[in-house]
């Protein structure tokens, strides 16, 4: 049985691992893939030590950094928690692995529209990752749907490839940084649709265009190639639901200022916690892994 499980293996789970490793911890690191949400990030340019780099760029120095420090990243996918006698076992589609602490950083996963079209283009045009599948779409007319950060950052990216990008959001006004916005209407090759939702996505075998609905219900045509939605996220928290750890409103894992959770021996860092004021971004994640590995630390002296 290993003192500690990390699962997740983005900025929140490596950044715990690093710190677990400096404490001596035997720890194993269990994730899809080194560095999560961050390889479908184009550009970063608010993590501190890195002007500009991109996602897929500063997961490898991070995952580099904890093989470094000896631990190899157990390339699973976690499918259940149980408790057992002195701890818990996580089960995955490769095995199973007991340990006496569990930090759960597995984070969130696209929200969807739930509109007609969507799933049937699902691969044929309708995408969630404008990294992953933005050059595909190179000299296409695209749609963007959502106004956060997220959507102003994949409009942006997509419009290196693109021919047009329409972004398209329900509110009078974008949500995103200033910046972004700025650099959204200085840009040619984008328009932004207000106040307009998109309720159908159509073609024959792959997306040829979608249908927008304004606030009185008048629809209008725009054609398009592509459609990447961006509209936030929703926590993978299944895992812990069985356990009985208690979530917010939204499905958040409610933590303390230590990132410990309702049930004792469980503790949760990065995109799926309701700490950080909420304000999910990379460096907010690797702090609360390091976090929470400092109390399972001390947790663990006690025995």
């Amino acid at each position: 049985m290993k003192d500690l499980i990390i699962l997740g293996a983005g900025p929140a789970g490596l950044g715990a691992s690093i710190y677990a490793s400096r404490y001596k911890i035997d720890h194993m690191l269990i994730g899809k893939e080194a560095g999560g949400y961050l390889n479908e990030i184009h550009k970063i340019e608010n993590y501190l030590g890195f002007e500009s780099i991109t996602g897929m760029e500063l997961g490898l120095k991070m995952r580099s950094h904890v093989e470094g420090l000896g631990i190899e990243l157990q390339q699973e996918v976690a499918e259940k928690i149980e408790v057992v006698d002195g701890g818990f076992k996580v089960i995955t589609d490769k095995g199973e692995h007991e340990a006496k602490k569990i930090l759960y950083a597995i984070g969130t996963s696209a929200r969807k529209l739930d509109i007609e079209g969507e799933e049937k283009f699902m691969g044929k045009g309708v995408s969630y990752c404008a990294t992953c599948d933005g050059p595909f779409f190179r000299n296409k007319k695209i749609i963007v749907v959502g106004g956060g950060n997220s959507a102003a950052m994949a409009a942006l990216m997509l419009a290196e490839y693109a021919e047009k990008v329409t972004l398209v959001y329900r509110g009078p006004e974008l949500s995103c940084l200033p910046s972004y916005s700025d650099s959204l209407k200085d840009n040619d090759k984008i328009k932004i649709e207000y106040s307009k939702n998109i309720v159908r996505i159509e073609g024959e075998n792959v997306v040829e265009k979608v249908i927008l609905q304004d606030h009185e219900k008048e629809e209008s045509e725009v054609e398009a190639d592509g459609v990447f939605i961006e509209i936030g996220s929703l926590p993978n928290q299944e895992m812990l639901v069985s356990l009985g750890v208690e979530m917010d409103e939204q499905g958040f894992v409610r933590t303390s200022a230590n990132q410990s959770t309702s049930v004792e021996g469980i503790y949760a860092a990065g995109d799926i916690t309701t700490n950080s004021n909420g304000f999910r971004q990379v460096i907010t994640a690797a702090a609360e892994g390091a976090v929470a590995t400092l109390e399972i630390f001390r947790k663990l002296k006690e025995k």
